[in-house]
C-alpha cells in the first residue's frame, strides 16, 4: 500500500490541518528547525530542515527547491515530511521575493544569484551530514529550472549529486499559458524600461490552472506569502530566457533523473520534458508522464497523489541504496 502523503491531512486553510506545527511534525516523527541566512546581496534568506527521528535511520540528504510564487512552508513543507519519515534528511530554502524571504514579491530578474543562494545553503545543510550519505535534489516548476542548473555548475562548484527528481520542471513555459505573441517579442523592450510593471496578461493565474481539486486551490491561496498577480516584465523575461538557454543546453545534463509531469499541465509544457528526457546524457534517467494529470501534481486526487508521491519515494529508495551499497564497497556509485 502506498505512503500517504500529508497533503490529507490539511485543510482549505492550513496545510497542517487542525494541529499546530510542532503538533504536525511529532505526528509524523520528524524533527524540524529553521534559521535566516544573509546572502552576498545583503538578503535575509529564510532556510529550514526537517530531519526524522529514531528509529527512522537517515539514508540521504534532500534539498528541496520550490517554484516561482512558491514557498518552502506551504505545499512544499507537507511533501518535505514526506520523504523525510522515509529517511531523507531535507532541507529548502525561500528563493528570494518568495515566503519569508527579502526581495521584492515575486521578482526575479536574474535567475543566477538565486542558483548561488541554492547552492550555499545545500553546501552548508550537506556538510551536517556524513559525507558518504547520497544527496538528492527534488524540484517543482521553475525550482526545476533552478535544480538543473545547480548541476550544471557541477565540476565548478564541486559539487556532485546522486539523482535530481523533477516535478513538473519549467524547461518550457506553455504556449498555453505564456503572453499573446506580440506582447512576448515587446518583453525584452518593456523589462529594460519598467522591469517590475505587472504588464504580462497571463492566461490565468497560476492556482487556477495548476491544482485540480478546488479544496488545494483555495489552501494555495490561502497562503499569506503567495500572490495571484501578473509576473513582472523582466522576471517574465528572465523565465523565458531561462527555458531558451536550458533548451540549448540538454545535452549538458549527466545527473540521474527522474522526469514526472502532468500529461495535461497548462503552465510548464509537457513536450520539454520529453526533450529533456531524450537529450540529457543522463545514463540513469526515467520519464514519467501522467495521463490527465494538471501542473501540481499534489492537487490532484488522493489516488493519484500516492501513486506519483510513491514513485518518486521508489526511485530515491532504490537510488540511495545503490549510492551506499557502491560507496560501502568502495565504487562511485554513478552507474
Amino acid at each position: 500500500m502506498a505512503e500517504p502523503h500529508p497533503i490529507e491531512e490539511a485543510n482549505e486553510e492550513s496545510p497542517f490541518g487542525s494541529l499546530t506545527p510542532d503538533e504536525f511534525y511529532a505526528r509524523h516523527s520528524v524533527s524540524h528547525g529553521s534559521e535566516y541566512i544573509t546572502n552576498p546581496r545583503g538578503l535575509k534568506l529564510f532556510t529550514q530542515w526537517w530531519t526524522p527521528l529514531p528509529p527512522t535511520k537517515t539514508i540521504g540528504t534532500l534539498a528541496l527547491v520550490h517554484g516561482f510564487t512558491g514557498e518552502s512552508s506551504w505545499f512544499l513543507q507537507l511533501t518535505a515530511v514526506y520523504f523525510t519519515k522515509a529517511g531523507f534528511a531535507t532541507c529548502a530554502i525561500d528563493h528570494q521575493g518568495h515566503g519569508f524571504s527579502d526581495g521584492l514579491n515575486a521578482h526575479i530578474p536574474d535567475i543566477n544569484p538565486v542558483v548561488d543562494d541554492c547552492i550555499s545553503f545545500f553546501t552548508s545543510f550537506r556538510a551536517r551530514h556524513a559525507p558518504s550519505l547520497p544527496s538528492f535534489l527534488y524540484s517543482e516548476s521553475l525550482g526545476g529550472a533552478i535544480a538543473l542548473l545547480i548541476t550544471l555548475r557541477e565540476g565548478r562548484v564541486g559539487l556532485d549529486w546522486d539523482g535530481l527528481v523533477l516535478n513538473g520542471a519549467m524547461c518550457g513555459i506553455s504556449a498555453k499559458f505564456k503572453p499573446p505573441w506580440p506582447l512576448e517579442h515587446l518583453l525584452s523592450l518593456v523589462a529594460a524600461l519598467v522591469p517590475t510593471w505587472r504588464v504580462i496578461p497571463t492566461r490565468g493565474s497560476i492556482p487556477d490552472v495548476s491544482f485540480k481539486e478546488e479544496w488545494k486551490r483555495k489552501l494555495a491561496i490561502a497562503s499569506p506569502r503567495r500572490t495571484v498577480a501578473r509576473p513582472r516584465a523582466a522576471t517574465a523575461r528572465e523565465l523565458i530566457r531561462i527555458c531558451n538557454e536550458l533548451q540549448g543546453r540538454f545535452e549538458e545534463v549527466k545527473v540521474p533523473l527522474l522526469i514526472v509531469h502532468g500529461g495535461e499541465d497548462v503552465v510548464c509544457d509537457p513536450e520539454s520534458a520529453e526533450e529533456l528526457y531524450k537529450r540529457a546524457a543522463s545514463e540513469d534517467k526515467t520519464l514519467k508522464i501522467y495521463p490527465d494529470m494538471w501542473h501540481q501534481l499534489v492537487g490532484e486526487p488522493k489516488e493519484s497523489v500516492e501513486l506519483v508521491f510513491g514513485d518518486m519515494l521508489e526511485w530515491l529508495r532504490t537510488r540511495a541504496k545503490r549510492v551506499s551499497n557502491a560507496r560501502a564497497s568502495g565504487n562511485d556509485g554513478s552507474a
